[in-house]
Formats: structure tokens, C-alpha cells, sequence
């Protein structure tokens, strides 16, 4: 046991030596790993265990012991007078604290109002300041909820006004936000009305309601001869001369029905041309579309069949188309009249839907994007 406390103190001893100074190692020589070879080589293989495990002097461990304890003496002082002045400065804090409550607190009733507070912190830190603020900071640090301040509760002006400073940090950060914002949405109020602009989708005046119907003469010409057996037959009836009249004219123009699609669908892209008009050359080019598949169908079947179709059943399938024809245009021209949009023909009038340029359809930077173009745009940012 004795053994043990003279090489703890021996170990205490070494360590005390070399944090003093650094002098004892400066002191090794540089060939100490040869000498450690030639120990273990040689005769003298024990010197060095001898050297570092011999026993110590009695009288040096004394002097490290005493050592020891009053370095734990000064440690022991320096702890307490660290406490005694952390204990100065909290009633330094508090004697502070007192007296900015007693500041604030201006009816001497022990307790800050909220216009207290707010009359107080104005008056400390020279600066107005909203109810909305002060009120913030009577929720934070009212902890048992009167709706006032007790002395407890008083945390002093120095903590709020850090949290004073964060409030109004926060605020100018989402007054920057909202200015951010607005701007944002009054950049896409002008986007808007640009797009509005390069579209013509107001309501349609008296003229564009007459110039819409213009369009559909296209299908009734190719229509007549659909209605050349009820012309035929009422020779002596002035409408039908001057239907006929009219289609052999129409018939007369060289390449007329192609030079009047080509022309209605030119136009209908016109995006300044109002809505109804741009609407109606559309639908009037695919009802000149469907009046061709019944003469195509026709065709192919005297084609395919060698006995020909029966007269009555050829006369009663083109009145048919003809007076179908004439229903879809009186709709559609009746409608337009009125200001509204002929979009009720099956099939053909949804076909005119997806057809016609829209809002949506113009990327931010202005340019027409086609409703086909856009779609495949959408599903490539979908995937």
C-alpha cells in the first residue's frame, strides 16, 4: 500500500515537473533509442527498469502531497469567489430590474399595465411602437395571464429590446415578402391583360354579329348540290333559279371551294379578329368537311357495287344532307345574331372547341403555344 503511494506521488511529481518546464526534455540526448538497444543487447539489460521503478525519496513526496493540496486550496478559493460574484451580479441584475418595474410601473400598484409597458418602452428607447408589438410581448412574458406584468415577470429593457429588434426584423421580413409577392401578382396582371390583348375575346358588337354568319355561305354553296333535286323540281320558283343562279357562279371560279377554305381557315388564326367571327369560320370549315364524306361514301359504294343506287334512295339521302346542312347553318346563324356562340353541333362544334386559341395558351413570354404543343409540354413537366 505504501508502495503504491510513493509511485502515485512520484507519477504526480513528474507530471507537476514537465508542465512546468519544458527543460527536462531538451535535456535527453538524441542517441537515447541506441542506448535502449545496447541496455537490451548487453549486460546491463535491468539499469533501465532499476532507473525508472526505484523507490523515491520520502521527503520530495511530502513536498508533493503539500503541493497538491494547495493547489486544490487555490482552486477551492477561486470557485468561491467566482460564486460570490455571479451572487453580486444577479443582485446587481435584479436591483436593476427593480427599478426599471418601478419605472415603468407608474400607478405604484405592483404590477405594468399594457399601456404602461407601452408608455414605458416608448419612453426608454425613444421610439413609438404599435399595440401589436407591445401585446406580443405581454403575451411572452405574462405567465400566469392577468393581462399585466408582475415583478417575477419583469424580464427588463435590455431583453426586450432584443426581442423588439426580432419583431421587427420578422416583420420587415414579411413586409418584404408581401411586397414580393404583390409584385409578383401585379407582373402577371399585365401578363394577363398582354395575353388578353393579343386575343380578341370581348363581346361581340352588332357588326361582328352579321360578319360571323358570312363564313357559312362556304358550306351552303358546296351544300346546293346536296339540293339540286329539290331545284330541279321547282324550276318555276324564283328562289331556286337564283339558288341555281348563285351555285353555277360559285361552280364558275376556278379552284373557288379551295381558295375560300384556305382563306377561312387563314383567318380564323387571326387572334385580333373577335371571338364569334374567328369561332364561326372554323365550324364553317368542318361543316364543308362533313358535307364531303357522304359523296366520297357514295362514290365508293358505285364503285365497290355494280348495281347502282336507287334513284328514290339517292334523292331522299340527299335532301336529307341538305336540309341537315340547312338546320346547322340557320342554327348556327341564328345564334350568332343573338351573340352567342353556335357550339351545340354534335362532334363538330367540340372539334371547334379544341381549336380555338385561348389564354392558357400563351407561355409567359408571350408567344402562341397550339393546344397539341402544350399538352405534350404539360406531360413532359408531369413526368
Amino acid at each position: 500500500m505504501k508502495s503504491q503511494s510513493y509511485r502515485l506521488s512520484h507519477f504526480v511529481a513528474l507530471v507537476l515537473m514537465t508542465a512546468s518546464s519544458t527543460k527536462a526534455f531538451s535535456a535527453i540526448p538524441l542517441s537515447t533509442p541506441r542506448i535502449y538497444q545496447a541496455a537490451l543487447s548487453g549486460p546491463t539489460k535491468q539499469a533501465v527498469p532499476t532507473a525508472l521503478f526505484s523507490t523515491p525519496d520520502p521527503s520530495k513526496s511530502e513536498e508533493t502531497d503539500d503541493e497538491i493540496e494547495r493547489l486544490k486550496s487555490m482552486a477551492a478559493k477561486l470557485r468561491a469567489e467566482a460564486a460570490a460574484l455571479e451572487s453580486d451580479q444577479q443582485k446587481a441584475v435584479a436591483l436593476a430590474a427593480e427599478k426599471a418595474f418601478s419605472k415603468f410601473d407608474t400607478n405604484k400598484d405592483g404590477e405594468i399595465s399594457l399601456k404602461e409597458l407601452k408608455d414605458g418602452l416608448e419612453k426608454e428607447f425613444k421610439m413609438e411602437l404599435s399595440e401589436k408589438r407591445v401585446q406580443q410581448l405581454m403575451d411572452d412574458f405574462d405567465k400566469s395571464g392577468d393581462g399585466a406584468l408582475q415583478l417575477d415577470e419583469f424580464v427588463g429593457t435590455d431583453v426586450m429590446r432584443n426581442i423588439l429588434d426580432a419583431l421587427a426584423r420578422e416583420e420587415k421580413a414579411l413586409a418584404n415578402e408581401k411586397a414580393k409577392a404583390a409584385k409578383m401578382e401585379a407582373e402577371a396582371v399585365q401578363l394577363l391583360e398582354a395575353k388578353l390583348a393579343m386575343i380578341n375575346d370581348k363581346a361581340p358588337t352588332n357588326s361582328d354579329k352579321l360578319l360571323s354568319c358570312l363564313p357559312y355561305l362556304f358550306p351552303l354553296l358546296d351544300g346546293l348540290q346536296f339540293g339540286r333535286f329539290l331545284v330541279m323540281e321547282n324550276l318555276e320558283n324564283p328562289v331556286a333559279v337564283v339558288v341555281a343562279i348563285i351555285y353555277a357562279l360559285y361552280r364558275a371560279i376556278p379552284f373557288g371551294g379551295m381558295i375560300a377554305f384556305f382563306s377561312l381557315s387563314f383567318l380564323s388564326n387571326n387572334t385580333s379578329i373577335n371571338r364569334l367571327i374567328r369561332y364561326n369560320m372554323q365550324q364553317a370549315i368542318y361543316l364543308d368537311i362533313a358535307l364531303f364524306f357522304p359523296g366520297l361514301i357514295a362514290a365508293l359504294i358505285s364503285v365497290i357495287s355494280p348495281a347502282s343506287i336507287p334513284k328514290a334512295l339517292s334523292e331522299l339521302g340527299s335532301d336529307l344532307l341538305f336540309f341537315s346542312m340547312l338546320a346547322a347553318v340557320g342554327y348556327s346563324c341564328v345564334s350568332s345574331l343573338l351573340g352567342q356562340e353556335p357550339n351545340k353541333l354534335p362532334v363538330i362544334s367540340q372539334a371547334v372547341e379544341s381549336r380555338m386559341p385561348t389564354v392558357e395558351m400563351f407561355n409567359s413570354e408571350g408567344p402562341f403555344i397550339p393546344r397539341d404543343d402544350r399538352e405534350k409540354d404539360d406531360k413532359k413537366n408531369g413526368e
